[in-house]
């Protein structure tokens, strides 16, 4: 599985983006889908999960109600809406594919990676 992320961008504190990741192959609906983030200096952080089937989805309590992963199994396309966003959101975000949503050490596939930026 082959995994392309893009959307992220520079924007001011309060503003929005929205990442889409897009797949290769006609697996995607096999998989789980998860989105991750890593700020320089720091650990990655598991963002957001949706499971390849019910829909059910995980959110990090510092992003609860702010972002919205959703999945188009159609486009093989996962996406993060990120609203109100903050300048500690700043972060290179991720996409990956894996087996079990909520389990960060389950995703085998990787997308590159597209940089987003919070201006305060």
């Amino acid at each position: 599985v082959q995994l392309q992320a893009s959307g992220g961008g520079l924007v001011q504190a309060g503003g929005s983006l929205r990442l889409s990741c897009a797949t290769s192959g006609r697996t995607f609906s096999m998989y789980d889908m998860g989105w991750f983030r890593q700020a320089p200096g720091k650990e990655r952080e598991f963002v957001a999960a949706i499971r390849r089937s019910s829909g059910s989805t995980y959110y990090v309590d510092s992003v609860k109600g702010r972002f919205t992963i959703s999945r188009d199994n159609a486009k093989s396309t996962v996406y993060l809406q990120m609203n109100s966003l903050k300048p500690e959101d700043t972060a290179v975000y991720y996409c990956a594919a894996g087996r079990l949503y909520i389990v960060p050490n389950s995703y085998d596939y990787w997308g590159q990676g597209t940089q987003v930026t919070v201006s305060s």
